[in-house]
């Protein structure tokens, strides 16, 4: 195509439209164009590409149609091959297409929810979930000091501190807590394996034991269990606890490790002075042999020892009607349970059932009884007696016991404090605080070659212990010290800030716990009254004058009295006053 770049016009060559006239012409000039640049080569005859003679150009009558015929055939060939190597490359573009069409899509719908304005808070209960609570500093401080003590009396008998995972294999928890399986926790499979959260510390140190190839331990383990039980807050029943476990694993003489175990849970609750307590014993053959003797078919043993379990917290009657209308079990059966499970005592009970007739015609009866009584005469012997109580209505529905089982309880019944409340709780039972007993067959359980391992342990209750303990500080208005800071560095006068880094850094590279104010230049009374109010016994107080004698001021926060101290002596004379 050319143009005219005066008038702009134009012509085609073969297509002689021009843009100059509205009609369609032959010639090679334009005559309405005043220029000769519409010739082209002068209007000369050339050699035509279109066919095999020479004229003038544009005057071909094959020159359209071989023009047309020849731009098609290109056209065609371009397309096929443009077709074979671009097909890989349109499906991945319109991968690509779909990947960002899902990737606006979502961020269109974050802005959506998100909305244009600012963020607004998000509109909800604030509350820790059901069966959980919160700890304050002041709570934590009480707490690891009941940690403290307990694993004290642990050490004292020789345990060593071992640790499990939160979550097992559902296959290793399930089976072994009866009744109570229904309690634990499932949690979701994220990789392949179903897990639950453990519900106590005792199935896992069998499955430990078993795997470890281990048949000798004493060991304690202190660590969070969890069970979707329904919560008492108000009498330390938690769906989230710590559980405070020792355990002696191995072949041993009959009982002795037995009552070295109710040893260790009477020593844990006279060194945490919780109160006065009764170490509640019984035996499960025994348990299993009244059964026998009363009726009880054998595929009900451990159902009906369930229902035993709730006496604790239920009245017979109530514990009786469960027993037939729910467990099936004949009536008369019932009544003779109930004629045994109201005895308790000490060891002249044992003289007393080994003289029952219907309890003498039953081996497994025989054995726990005599066991019952070798193991009175242990806790005799180590002045357990006044503290201890054989009762028959004791039965721990764990499906995993088969001797010794025991369990603790407070004679009194505190008042317990509600999570978050200032105010004491109505008086209310806290329950159990310790239990436990033997099981010789749970960590064949785990073993390929069924190799047993006798294991007897106790569990202390520490959130219960713990409730008690926070309901007598409540009540006798104790504060609790949420820190252990043995001294604070104060300064009298601005710009000594740098000299308070200096000696904090001498004490604390002498072992002195200590703390300073983070502002630069803190009013003397200020510091002072933050040592009252935190209970911090003493106070490092120095000025301008007291550095240019090189000696600072050593205050006791509690009575005030203040004696100067050589700087280079600030150390060891803290020390010495921490001793006394």
């Amino acid at each position: 195509m050319l143009r005219s770049i005066g008038r702009q016009t134009a012509y085609f060559i073969g297509q002689t439209k021009c843009r100059s006239i509205p009609t369609n012409w032959s010639a090679i000039v334009c005559k309405n164009s005043s220029r000769d640049e519409h010739k082209f080569g002068s209007a000369v005859q050339q050699p035509c590409r279109h066919c095999a003679t020479s004229h003038k150009v544009g005057q071909c009558e094959s020159a359209s149609t071989n023009e047309n015929s020849h731009r098609k055939k290109k056209n065609y060939t371009n397309t096929i091959n443009s077709n074979n190597e671009t097909e890989g490359e349109a499906t991945l573009l319109a991968q690509q297409l779909a990947q960002i069409d899902e990737e606006v899509a979502h961020l269109l719908a974050l802005k959506a929810k998100l909305g244009d304005g600012p963020a607004t808070p998000q509109k909800f209960t604030l509350k820790t979930p059901k069966g959980t609570r919160d700890y304050s500093p002041q709570q934590m401080m009480l707490r690891q000091g009941v940690l403290d003590k307990i694993i004290a009396v642990f050490k004292k008998h020789g345990g060593e501190a071992i640790d499990t995972p939160v979550f097992e294999l559902k296959e290793v928890l399930t089976g072994k807590y009866g009744e109570d399986s229904k309690l634990i926790y499932d949690l979701k499979d994220q990789g392949g394996e179903i897990l639950s959260l453990r519900y106590d510390l005792t199935v896992p140190l069998a499955r430990y034991l078993a795997m470890s190839k281990i048949s000798t331990l004493k060991r304690y383990h202190i660590a969070k269990v969890y069970r979707r039980d329904n919560p008492a807050m108000t009498r330390g029943r938690y769906r989230e606890f710590y559980q405070c476990d020792f355990d002696i694993a191995g072949t041993f003489d009959p009982m002795l490790p037995d009552a070295e175990c109710v040893k260790i849970v009477s020593e844990v609750l006279d060194t945490l002075d919780i109160g006065e307590y009764v170490i509640k014993i019984n035996h499960r053959q025994l348990l299993d042999g009244m059964f026998e003797a009363c009726g009880v078919p054998a595929d009900k043993f451990r159902t009906i020892c369930s229902a035993v379990d709730k006496l604790d917290k239920s009245p017979w009657n109530d514990v009786r009607k469960e027993m037939i209308e729910e467990k099936g079990l004949d009536a008369s059966a019932a009544d003779k349970i109930g004629e045994y499970v109201r005895l308790n005592g000490g060891i002249e009970l044992v003289s007393q059932l080994l003289a029952d007739e219907k309890l003498k015609a039953v081996p497994s009866a025989v054995k726990g009884l005599e066991n019952m009584q070798l193991l009175l005469k242990y806790c005799d012997a180590m002045g357990l007696s006044p503290k201890i109580s054989f009762d028959l209505s004791l039965a721990r529905g764990l499906d995993y016991y088969t001797g010794v089982i025991y369990e603790c309880v407070l004679k009194a019944e505190p008042k317990i404090v509600q999570n978050g409340a200032d105010a004491v709780e109505e008086q209310g039972a806290v329950g159990s605080v310790a239990g436990g007993g033997r099981y010789d067959n749970l960590v064949g359980m785990f073993d390929p070659k069924g190799k047993q391992v006798p294991c007897v342990g106790v569990s202390i209750g520490v959130e219960r212990i713990f409730s008690v303990l926070e309901a007598k500080n409540v009540a006798a208005g104790i504060k609790t010290r949420t820190n252990d800071v043995e001294v604070y560095v104060a300064s009298a006068h601005k710009g000594l800030h740098e000299k308070r880094l200096s000696i904090l850094n001498s004490l604390w590279d002498q072992g002195i716990k200590a703390e300073h104010s983070y502002k630069l230049n803190p009013k003397l009374l200020v510091q002072l009254q933050y040592c009252e109010e935190n209970q911090i016994p003493f106070a490092v107080v120095f000025g301008d004058s007291e550095l240019t004698k090189g000696i600072v001021k050593l205050r006791e926060v509690k009575t005030r009295k203040e004696d100067e101290v050589p700087l280079t002596e600030l150390g060891n004379e803290i020390k010495k006053r921490l001793r006394n």
